[in-house]
């Protein structure tokens, strides 16, 4: 079976801390790409609260064997104590899947 491919979504109360964590990603060959978008608005129940939140997100491609690093490396960086990453495999364009592949490790 040939290597899977996925997005992983995480979002942060930041942009630019965020954009800064993407670009350390892909220079790190974590992820190919990320395609961040500013702002957001989220809104959920945090320890017995509910908050509505300007934050931003990025939507990681990237293997789907990575996906344990990112979320290690999220949880050591992030400045949240429970950071969102949710991790959903794709199929798509052939060749863009391909990319994705050959611009990880």
């Amino acid at each position: 079976m040939s290597e899977e491919v996925c997005e992983v979504i995480i979002t942060a109360p930041d942009a630019e801390w965020l954009a800064e964590f993407t670009r350390r990603l892909v220079d790190d060959r974590l992820a190919a790409a990320g395609h961040n978008i500013t702002p957001i608005r989220s809104i959920y129940r945090w320890q017995g609260q509910i908050f509505d939140k300007q934050e931003a997100r990025v939507a990681l491609h990237t293997r789907r064997s990575l996906v344990p690093q990112i979320i290690e490396r999220t949880n050591r960086e992030h400045p949240y104590e429970v950071p969102c990453v949710a991790a959903m495999t794709f199929d798509g364009n052939p060749a863009y899947v391909q990319w994705v592949l050959d611009e990880t490790s």
